[in-house]
């Protein structure tokens, strides 16, 4: 008796093109086209129970949607407001509140959706869809610096000029040191990355020293000319410009280096103008990273040191130079590409949270 053929339901004029568009569309809501294929197979006279088969639905939703098409035509199948209490919380307040340090009573230095709800007597999901909503991240943080080099844009332009238009017949070479790279060696062997299964190692170590990787990054090729040394003063840099001077005999060399203090002593300032053919061209004040070697220098990092294990300060040397040498075997230009008006208009004071700075 379930399965007898029900009355047809009956379509009004022109809905039966625009249900098949609806059934068939796959850029709508699922639900959408299942009611308008519950409808187009009413129409077709099908009891109520086979179409709730045939669509994957329950009777009571066929009858449901049966009854809204006769009442509200299509319109009746698209979704209604529903009942219910309206919003009561505006989420600009949420944030608004979060944007102010919480009271000294917490002992935090910012908030948490619980700490907030809590605070606010709401609930802390309500917290976290207004952080949603208007990008508010409390729980993160980062770091900034700003050069108070008097003459920042002379150094921008003359620095990031050398990357977009170098000198011809002139090599470009960013110099730089990394010091105090330590000869880590693990308290147990790594476990080796398996299938399902990252790397592992202790989280415990054995110090056995330090090293000083000096390099000299060619900005045309990517080549790097480097020395590891144990310490970082004026004699190790002196050493290591006079090994550059070996490297490219005869060339026009322009130097791009930072305002270190071992860079700028009265035994280096002699060197460099007793080899004319040196220039060098100092990054501003807390502007080291526009030196490109400092990307090489987090190139070597994070795929040869950080994960290393190093049994000796020897053993830590060895292990860079093969990484340099393997470099070089496939280097690549570093290419720039902000010029120094996009720099500079980044590099303004912004307002910061403590009105003292």
């Amino acid at each position: 008796m379930a399965n007898r053929p029900a009355a047809a339901l009956g379509l009004r004029d022109g809905d039966f093109e625009a249900l098949n568009r609806l059934s068939r569309s796959s850029a709508g809501r699922a639900g959408l086209a299942q009611r308008a294929r519950i409808v187009l197979l009413a129409a077709e006279g099908l009891s109520n129970t086979v179409i709730a088969e045939r669509v994957g639905a329950t009777r009571t939703t066929v009858i449901g949607w049966r009854s809204r098409y006769e009442s509200a035509g299509i319109a009746g199948l698209h979704d209604q407001d529903r009942p219910g209490r309206p919003r009561r919380v505006d989420h600009r307040d949420i944030v608004a509140a979060t944007l102010v340090a919480p009271p000294k009573k917490y002992g935090v230095t910012h908030w948490s959706s619980r700490l907030l709800a809590g605070h606010l007597g709401i609930g802390n999901a309500t917290v976290a869809r207004a952080w949603r909503e208007y990008g508010v991240q409390p729980w993160r943080s980062g770091t900034f610096k700003f050069s108070t080099d008097p003459e920042l844009v002379a150094k921008v332009t003359d620095v990031v000029g050398l990357y977009l238009a170098p000198p011809e017949n002139a090599v470009v070479l960013c110099v730089d040191e990394k010091s105090q790279i330590q000869a880590l060696d693990r308290t147990a062997p790594m476990l080796p990355m398996q299938p399902h299964q990252i790397e592992r190692r202790t989280h415990d170590y054995t110090r056995h020293g330090t090293t000083t990787l000096f390099a000299a990054l060619e900005t045309a090729t990517g080549q790097v000319t480097a020395a590891v040394k144990p310490r970082h003063r004026r004699q190790e840099f002196l050493s290591f410009l006079r090994q550059i001077d070996r490297t490219y005999p005869g060339k026009e060399l322009h130097l791009i280096m930072d305002n270190y203090a071992t860079h700028k002593t009265p035994e280096v300032k002699a060197w460099l103008a007793a080899h004319p053919r040196f220039t060098v061209h100092f990054t501003p004040t807390s502007g080291s990273w526009l030196n490109l070697v400092e990307v090489w220098f987090g190139i070597i990092d994070r795929q040869a040191i950080r994960r290393g294990v190093f049994t000796s300060v020897k053993d830590l040397n060895q292990k860079i130079r093969q990484f340099i040498t393997g470099w070089n075997d496939r280097c690549h230009p570093f290419v720039w590409t902000k010029t120094p008006e996009q720099i500079l208009a980044k590099a303004n004071r912004l307002t910061t949270s403590e009105t003292r700075h």
